[in-house]
């Protein structure tokens, strides 16, 4: 069983910044993948953001050029660069890990982090 701790949410205004990151408790390298997902009042958890262990990325339409999703292998830590915030960005992140071993192909999220809460004010 993975363990994933999110930190950096916080209060900020329209079109600051902030970044996220996720420690994992087991090496993330060999994932297939990691991600990130949000949760707004009322909505449906969405995925943000992934990476696979091959380093490819993608992103919602929502995010797309100002979000930015890397991982640090050696620290086992994923972060999200999130830049342009807008007040519809505000909700709970999550990061979240598909435990298959690298390359199985799809990513399929089976771990998730408690959550850090974002909130942008406009």
């Amino acid at each position: 069983q993975v363990q994933l701790v999110e930190s950096g949410g916080g209060l900020v205004q329209a079109g600051g910044s902030l970044r996220l990151s996720c420690a994992a408790s087991g090496t993330i390298f060999i994932f297939n993948a990691v991600g990130w997902y949000r949760q707004a009042p009322g909505k449906q958890r969405e995925l943000v953001a992934g990476i696979t262990s091959g380093g490819s990325t993608t992103y919602a339409n929502s995010v797309k050029g100002r979000f930015t999703i890397s991982r640090d292998n050696g620290k086992n830590t994923v972060h999200l660069q999130m830049n342009s915030l807008k007040p519809e960005d505000t909700a709970v992140y999550y990061c979240a890990a598909d435990r298959r071993s690298a390359g199985a192909g799809v990513p399929s999220y089976d771990s998730w982090g408690q959550g850090t809460q974002v909130t942008v004010s406009s």
